[in-house]
């Protein structure tokens, strides 16, 4: 059992495991020389390059979006897509005009892509209007985007859960610019930020 997030020692930021604690994953030498090896993947090897030149060139300097495109030149991606909740659609615009003002080709691919009703789907019980429901699609979003031939994925406000399928399908190298969160106006850290003071009862009294 891991307990990164309750750490005080951070002996991987100092490089002093004697007082790293027993469950420390850095004490794991089976662990280190598997991720070592895997990064000398060569795809691997280029992307953890390219992301540790983005985040020391970018850090406390350059904005998320800002940082995606850093990202993209660096690894001579030429085309990107962009695949976004129909929500958010007016946000995928801006992000792919911004994109375009950048030298980028981009594709946007909504969320309710390719028609498939929640009735059959057999989801028709939490059907949110009445009438026509259509699903939303993350794996028809993974497929069109490869199918464009677009080389970064850009998830825009997908929502939990079609997030997840939309990364374990899609194909491409994928990153995030909005996470959803339809209460904080898409900023899920601040509900971590109040966890302690007023979402507190909220957060820490489990749902029946």
């Amino acid at each position: 059992m891991y307990t990164c997030g309750h750490c005080t020692k951070l002996s991987c930021e100092t490089g002093n495991l004697k007082d790293a604690p027993l469950n420390c994953p850095c004490r794991d030498d089976e662990l280190r020389d598997e991720s070592f090896d895997t990064y000398q993947i060569e795809e691997n090897n280029k992307i953890a390059i390219q992301a540790c030149r983005t985040e020391y060139e970018g850090y406390l300097k350059r904005t998320r979006i800002e940082e995606i495109m850093d990202f993209a030149h660096n690894m001579g991606f030429e085309k990107l897509g962009i695949a976004h909740c129909i929500g958010l659609r007016k946000e995928a615009g801006i992000a792919a005009n911004v994109f375009k003002a950048n030298g980028f080709q981009l594709d946007t691919v909504c969320c309710k892509c390719s028609f498939l009703t929640k009735e059959e789907m057999q989801m028709s019980q939490w059907q949110l209007d009445p009438g026509f429901e259509s699903i939303c699609n993350p794996i028809g979003q993974a497929i069109s985007l490869e199918k464009a031939g677009c080389q970064l994925a850009v998830i825009l406000g997908l929502c939990v859960g079609h997030d997840t399928l939309f990364i374990k399908h899609c194909n491409l190298p994928v990153t995030y610019l909005i996470v959803k969160d339809r209460v904080t106006g898409h900023n899920p850290a601040a509900a971590i930020y109040l966890a302690e003071s007023y979402y507190k009862k909220r957060l820490f009294t489990p749902k029946e």
